[in-house]
């Protein structure tokens, strides 16, 4: 039987667990991928800046045949010295593309390149999986290296690629791992020669370095409710007591844990509905009208785009903003959503000064979110920041009842998020159904979609534009929902 085929990205799956790769190949229709588009794009324009790094270079094309892209790379490896990106390799059916490899006359300099802004384990694995190939075909590799983002990089004026990327030299880790290496390559094919599927215990690997797509299949024989239904919980502390057998909700209701965790298991069990109706009702009396309510939507990428910005910042681009004058009075609201391509946060930041007055009473849920945003524009803009931080200072959190458990149902899962608060308190509502929306469902989406926007056609960037609007309206409404209920509760 020939070895199983390898990448660099397989490898580093089976470093962190042999079973995800016996399970890419045999049941892949059981994997729930919970990657963020926005991670992935991340990575990918970052790969894609990061190869002029060194100057010019030549580019060996993806090609679903891989013996093309080894058969190009041998090619430009005759034009030595010079920079190949993408060089690809393969070494009994172990196949890698370098991301930037400096082709010297004496020997090669590989880097890796990562969106990330500290070096993991897993990158180590990876560059020394490549060391692994190279070496094995002959090549002398002078120089493994990990490039990767500089948080503390602020742009001023054209992108400066040098400031940008930080390189951390890896070559005696690289080497010193090569023998492990051609042992886990024997391992994984002995395991992968297997039928039937594997056992494999559930432990921190399947969250380390990343959360497994299999977890839901691995976990399939679990009670519905166990330890790792509980919110908040640290995941070391819920494989901790599933190793000693202790993961049913009766199971811990035995145990000397957090009264978080207790109160949920308890009220999961007894089907409780807690209210506390005098802690609700002094924390309403703290909003008083006009009252506002707001939300942002930001972007963040790892590649400044403008002044003074810096890798991932959180970039706002967007808000939607209900408000009631007075008692009785109409609901109204306001929003604000950037073009494509422009540095918005001036444009949002005067609108914002304009839609809310100063010394009114503004709600956020999870409010450390909008207050972070506003408090580093009023540093930005210095006519505005007088406004801007009595907005701050006058932001209360709505989550503060939910947070505290004043009002708590089996149906928020332990969270207080509004995400599980809103259905928990308005069930079936197609009114407040994130589901049925346009386009957009989530700030993740939102996030992805809106820093690809320049890329769409002006049509598919008019339906998306209505379907971030309505996102961030719904999240505003939400709000108010939420404040008319807890209206509801202390009335009764």
């Amino acid at each position: 039987m020939n070895n199983i085929s390898l990448s660099k990205s397989r490898y580093c799956r089976v470093v962190q667990c042999n079973k995800m790769l016996w399970m890419d190949i045999n049941k892949k229709e059981e994997a729930i991928d919970k990657a963020r588009d926005s991670v992935l794009e991340n990575g990918t324009k970052v790969g894609e800046l990061a190869r002029g790094y060194f100057g010019d270079f030549v580019n060996v094309e993806y090609n679903k045949d891989l013996s093309k892209m080894v058969a190009d790379t041998k090619k430009f490896l005759k034009d030595a010295p010079n920079i190949i990106t993408e060089a690809s390799f393969n070494y009994d059916n172990n196949f890698c593309s370098v991301d930037i490899l400096k082709n010297d006359i004496d020997g090669f300099e590989i880097y890796e390149v990562k969106s990330s802004t500290e070096v993991k384990d897993i990158y180590l694995d990876d560059v020394s999986y490549q060391v692994y190939i190279l070496k094995n075909l002959g090549f002398n590799v002078k120089k493994a290296s990990i490039m990767y983002i500089n948080n503390e990089y602020i742009r001023k004026g054209k992108l400066d690629l040098k400031q940008l990327f930080t390189i951390k030299d890896v070559t005696d880790i690289a080497n010193s791992k090569q023998d492990k290496i051609k042992e886990k390559i024997c391992e994984i094919n002995e395991y992968m020669k297997t039928k039937v599927e594997p056992e494999e215990k559930i432990s921190m690997k399947c969250f380390e370095p990343y959360e497994c797509s299999y977890w839901e299949y691995c976990t399939k024989n679990l009670p519905e409710k166990n330890v790792f239904c509980i919110a908040k919980m640290g995941k070391k502390d819920k494989f901790e007591l599933y190793d000693k057998g202790i993961y049913t909700y009766e199971d811990l209701l035995n145990e000397n844990l957090n009264w978080r965790y207790h109160q949920q298991i308890e009220v999961d069990l007894s089907n409780e509905v807690i209210i506390k109706k005098d802690e609700i009702k002094e924390f309403m009396n703290k909003l008083t009208y006009p009252l506002y309510f707001l939300d942002f939507e930001t972007y963040q990428s790892a590649i400044p785009e403008y002044n003074g910005t810096w890798p991932y910042e959180q970039i706002p681009f967007q808000y939607s903003l209900h408000y009631i004058e007075e008692e009785g009075g109409e609901l109204k609201h306001k929003e604000y959503l950037a073009e494509a391509g422009i540095d918005s946060r001036r444009e949002l930041a005067e609108k914002l000064v304009r839609d809310i007055p100063e010394n009114v009473c503004v709600t956020a849920y999870n409010m450390s979110f909008e207050k972070g945003r506003i408090k580093e524009l009023a540093s930005l803009f210095e006519d505005l920041k007088e406004h801007l931080l009595n907005i701050h200072n006058n932001i209360v959190d709505l989550m503060i009842p939910f947070f505290n458990r004043w009002y708590y149902t089996k149906e928020m899962q332990g969270s207080y998020s509004i995400k599980y608060v809103l259905p928990a308190l308005f069930p079936n509502d197609p009114e407040l159904d994130y589901h049925s929306l346009p386009v957009v469902h989530n700030g993740g989406e939102a996030m992805s979609i809106f820093a690809n926007l320049g890329n769409y056609s002006k049509e598919e960037q008019e339906k998306i534009r209505y379907g971030l609007l309505e996102y961030c309206k719904l999240d505003t409404y939400a709000m108010v929902k939420i404040w008319e209920k807890l209206n509801e509760v202390i009335k009764e």
